[in-house]
């Protein structure tokens, strides 16, 4: 059965049924993708970017899983025999027989033979208390290497503390209160800007002139003058009696720091976009104010919020190693990076330097921050149309 008719002009001049169909197979074989999809692929072009990203994955994966790691104690000092001692290989200390000869013997938790509360008296001397998942770890540590310790590869502390557990051990502080404070500021920022934006006149106005008000104040005489009075006994008795330590006022200092710069480039993108016409077809449909901000508008503006917020957290975590380097961050028995580079800086004097001190914190933070601002390079390259075709 023929489909043209051979006699007529405009029939003829029609292309048979199977060029439609080669067309149409054509047609269908070519899939669009999206921008996130364009991302990803140009964003795994830029090897810089994919070896800072591949970084930071396994930084936050050996955080998450320090406890499953062979490492000595963050806490268990020995001033007697492992004062200040160098980058070592061998897992091994100086210790005293009951004749009170000296002996070298191995480095140990001494955790496996212990049972019920002298188990947890012991855990409790070497991490304080470990949360269920912790412990879960601990658990499958001691059935997998025993009481056998990594040797401190990184070397001892003037207490005797074994610096690359402590590093370990403060990557999980500094990574969080880089996470959360962003996170916090994010919240704040995001939501402030896009009211901002979409409200504009005289709302706009006036929520505008309360952020350059705020940019006038110096934050961080603000921000010690808090934690200071903060850190009174009493003042802290009554916080740590509703559950609130110092980290968690440092997640809501300076995530109350950090948004103001963020709500400024969300409000920009917002008015720009806030007159399209997928704004106008939602206000046609009859919905709301707030869900035209947070369903349709925020989420096209994402791109621009993800790259300042790898951004943001370098900036965070260097505001956070500066408050403990003043001794008015993490408190003891946590340990965060900062607070090892204020102990490295300490002993630094004249007639001895004890450069692993200084040297292995330095290098954790400094190249945590230059694997966070070079994936922000990328994703910004990435994510920007402009840049498709370069």
């Amino acid at each position: 059965m023929e489909l043209t008719d051979k006699n007529d002009p405009y029939e003829a001049a029609l292309p048979p049924i199977d060029k439609y169909r080669e067309m149409y197979n054509e047609a269908k074989s070519i899939r669009g993708i999206s921008l996130w999809q364009d991302a990803w692929r140009r964003l795994r072009r830029d090897w810089v970017s994919m070896t800072a990203l591949s970084f930071l994955v396994l930084l936050a994966l050996a955080a998450i899983f320090t406890p499953l790691f062979p490492l000595q104690s963050p806490r268990e000092q020995d001033l007697a025999n492992r004062v200040a001692l160098p980058p070592e290989f061998v897992s091994t200390t100086k210790v005293t027989n009951k004749a009170g000869e000296p002996e070298v013997a191995p480095v140990s938790l001494n955790l496996v033979d212990l049972k019920d509360k002298e188990f947890e008296r012991r855990v409790g001397e070497l991490w304080t208390t470990l949360n269920p998942f912790d412990q879960l770890l601990l658990n499958v540590r001691l059935a997998i290497f025993g009481d056998w310790c990594v040797p401190s590869l990184c070397g001892t502390d003037l207490l005797g503390r074994d610096l690359l557990s402590r590093l370990f051990y403060g990557a999980r502080v500094s990574l969080i209160v880089g996470l959360v404070a962003t996170l916090v500021s994010l919240l704040i920022g995001v939501s402030y800007g896009a009211i901002a934006g979409y409200a504009g006149g005289l709302v706009d106005d006036l929520m505008m002139r309360i952020v350059d008000i705020m940019y006038s104040v110096p934050f961080i005489f603000l921000v010690l003058f808090v934690i200071t009075i903060l850190s009174e006994d009493e003042v802290k008795k009554q916080l740590e009696g509703y559950g609130i330590s110092r980290i968690v006022i440092l997640y809501i200092l300076i995530g109350a720091v950090y948004w103001l710069t963020m709500a400024r480039v969300v409000r920009g993108q917002i008015i720009s976009l806030k007159n399209e016409q997928f704004v106008d077809a939602a206000r046609t449909i009859g919905a709301s104010g707030f869900r035209i901000v947070f369903m349709h508008l925020v989420p096209n503006v994402l791109s621009i919020v993800i790259v300042y917020l790898t951004l943001t957290i370098p900036a965070v975590m260097l505001f956070e190693a500066f408050l403990s380097f003043l001794g008015l961050g993490v408190e003891p028995p946590d340990v965060s990076w900062g607070m090892l580079s204020e102990e490295g800086t300490r002993v630094i004097t004249p007639v001895k330097i004890y450069w692993w001190l200084v040297v292995f914190p330095a290098l954790a933070l400094a190249s945590t921050l230059y694997s966070l601002n070079f994936l922000g390079d990328g994703l910004r390259d990435a994510l920007d149309p402009r840049m498709k075709n370069r």
